[in-house]
């Protein structure tokens, strides 16, 4: 029988290796975040509700600074504002030069009907520069589905001002997520998020919190344990895998409505990690190896939970 640790060693791997696996753009690494609305409140570590992996790695806790905060950017086909002169769109384009526009997310300072995105200069995979590019004329809105081009690192997409389109698949359909607000030293979201800066990237976006019971995560995201709370992430189990009692790398190796798992907390995994199936403490036992003895088994035991995360369970040997 193995022993029991603290709470925030229970999944698999470090916030630092795995966050932002599988977002368009984006190459992982340290974050930096800042609760909703809690201006200048920004941490210093991966601070999540169980960052340790089976062999004790944690996140560095390295910082972003405020570098980059302006980014080099944009595109030709600059508008010019007109408004109010004779009648003449404001969003009509003009003739350009073809130079780039510099902006910076924060303060969406693109020339009228743009907006001010990240994306990726090189052509490369990972978002290192922002761009001013139009905006859609019929804009999606946080966490509607959205429209990406260029496989989401080339800032054009359908989405609003202020939000990007994140999670894109093999259609470039994702959803769109907000663009942090206030500044680089003092990130907060405007919506229900967690602000997520990555270490050498300059881009601040808000990962939206989500249930785990429900898993109502957008575009087909899964519901996992981060930065004290539960975040949407992209979903990447290997082929075949991501079910309960699977062998697992990361918290979102596992299929929707099932977390990656130390194989300190579940006795009968032959692996380092297991997917374990999520559950309602509440409710009857509905583990999926139930047979096996499985039961739902808190997932908080030495830490104060989240407000409305109290019930949440997996399933594992008692």
């Amino acid at each position: 029988m193995r022993r029991r640790g603290q709470d925030r060693s229970k999944i698999c791997s470090s916030l630092a290796a795995i966050l932002l696996v599988g977002l368009a753009g984006c190459a992982g690494g340290d974050k930096v975040t800042s609760a909703t609305g809690a201006s200048g409140s920004t941490s210093s570590g991966a601070a999540t509700s169980s960052t340790a992996t089976s062999e004790g790695t944690t996140g560095s806790g390295a910082t972003t600074s405020a570098s980059g905060s302006t980014g080099a950017p944009s595109t030709s086909g600059s508008t010019t504002d007109t408004s109010g002169s004779g009648g003449v769109d404001p969003c009509a384009p003009v003739e350009t030069t073809g130079e780039i526009q510099s902006c910076n997310t924060f303060d969406q300072d693109c020339p009228p009907c743009q907006k001010c995105t990240a994306y990726a200069n090189d052509g490369g995979s990972s978002w290192n520069d922002h761009r001013c590019v139009p905006i859609d004329p019929n804009p999606k809105q946080a966490f509607e589905p959205c429209t990406t081009q260029g496989r989401g690192i080339t800032g054009f997409d359908d989405c609003d001002k202020g939000l990007m389109c994140l999670d894109a698949d093999g259609d470039n359909v994702g959803y769109c997520i907000a663009y942090c607000i206030g500044s680089w030293d003092e990130p907060t979201c405007p919506v229900p998020a967690v602000c997520v800066i990555p270490i050498d990237e300059p881009i601040a976006f808000c990962i939206p919190t989500c249930d785990p019971l429900l898993q109502d995560c957008p575009g087909g995201d899964t519901c996992v344990p981060a930065y004290d709370d539960w975040l949407c992430l992209l979903p990447y189990p290997e082929p075949g895998l991501g079910n309960d009692g699977d062998p697992c790398y990361s918290p979102n190796a596992c299929n929707p409505g099932v977390i990656c798992i130390n194989g300190d907390y579940l006795p009968d995994c032959q692996n380092d990690n297991c997917c374990a199936s999520l559950c309602d403490l509440t409710q009857p036992n509905t583990c999926p190896l139930k047979d096996q003895g499985h039961e739902c088994v808190p997932f908080y035991t030495l830490e104060e939970p989240p407000p409305g995360k109290e019930n949440v369970g997996y399933c594992g040997l008692p």
